[in-house]
């Protein structure tokens, strides 16, 4: 009714009795049918010998029914508002929870990207200090081999001194006394 925007032509008529008055084109619930029939006058007594001119009831029925109708037309309103409210919530929430899991995949990434990165560079130092460690164990190899050339040459000169001052005659101080 009030939510969808439609517009009913609602019609009043009472039969040739006018006792009972009859409504078209209005769908209403039990409870609004239950509270119609219910005496209206605090006095109790019976609709018929309260119901004076048919005019009057005729109104007051009519009154009665647009008041119920508003009352109805409020309350699927405040539904319909009440489940567009929800049906928003979860909208929202929903989006919420994709953009949460966009920044999370986000945060992966980067955080995977600076993980690779790191372990690159650990990788290039490890292969840059073994690289270190084969170059001095060579260069120790390379000082070892002069060391050891060094010293056979250094024992050859000895010899062939030691071997000259003989053929000269020549004696080492520590072998004459004087």
């Amino acid at each position: 009714m009030g939510a969808s925007g439609s517009t009913r032509r609602v019609t009043f008529e009472a039969d040739e009795n006018e006792n009972i008055t009859v409504v078209k084109g209005v769908r209403l619930s039990d409870s609004v049918i239950d509270r119609m029939k219910e005496p209206s006058s605090p006095s109790g007594r019976p609709q018929s010998q309260r119901r004076s001119p048919g005019a009057v009831n005729d109104e007051e029925l009519k009154k009665r029914i647009a008041e119920e109708l508003a009352l109805e037309r409020a309350r699927r309103d405040a539904e319909a508002q009440k489940r567009r409210l929800k049906q928003e919530q979860a909208y929202v929430r929903d989006e919420f929870g994709k953009i949460l899991e966009r920044e999370r995949m986000s945060s992966n990434e980067h955080l995977t990207r600076a993980i690779l990165r790191e372990r690159a560079a650990t990788e290039e130092e490890r292969q840059k200090a073994q690289r270190f460690a084969r170059q001095l164990e060579e260069k120790d190899r390379e000082l070892k081999k002069h060391d050891a050339y060094y010293k056979e040459q250094l024992a050859r000169l000895e010899e062939r001194m030691k071997n000259q001052c003989k053929e000269m005659g020549i004696t080492s101080q520590s072998e004459n006394p004087m």
